[in-house]
């Protein structure tokens, strides 16, 4: 039997891309969406996506539950490390003192980096925990809907 890995990435990364779309995240491919898209005025959460099994499954469902709050970003945003590798370059450049990291999340305001979700703090935890800590940052920085 032959399977086709690069057919079956595809159909990874296209689920993937859907799930974010579909919990409202608008998917930045280029450098320069990315930046028109972060230096809005209002706060941004960007969902750095992965098609890593373990992590991704838990930061898509996480992404798509934690908006629901009475604050919440003004803005959603993702990026797809892997895929979209300039993109993703171009917005990790505004993630200052954090590694690359991903699947992760980051929370701008204004442009400006406010705090991040790291890999680590994603793997090997259940969606509700990031959701709540997601939550706890949208508490802290975003303003009521």
């Amino acid at each position: 039997m032959n399977i086709d890995f690069n057919l079956y990435m595809n159909d990874v990364v296209k689920q993937a891309r859907e799930d974010m779309e579909r919990a409202g995240y608008s998917q930045l491919t280029t450098p320069e969406e990315v930046e028109a898209a972060l230096e809005q005025k209002g706060t941004t959460l960007v969902m750095v996506n992965s098609v890593c099994g373990c992590a991704g499954g838990i930061a898509r469902p996480a992404a798509a539950h934690s908006v629901h709050f009475d604050k919440r970003p003004d803005h959603l945003v993702t990026v797809f490390a892997g895929q979209d590798k300039d993109a993703t370059a171009k917005a990790r450049s505004y993630f200052t003192d954090y590694p690359p990291s991903s699947p992760s999340f980051a929370l701008l305001k204004d442009g400006k980096l406010c705090t991040m979700v790291e890999r680590h703090e994603i793997e090997g935890h259940d969606p509700m925990s990031v959701v709540n800590k997601l939550q706890q940052y949208f508490e802290q920085y975003c303003d009521e809907v």
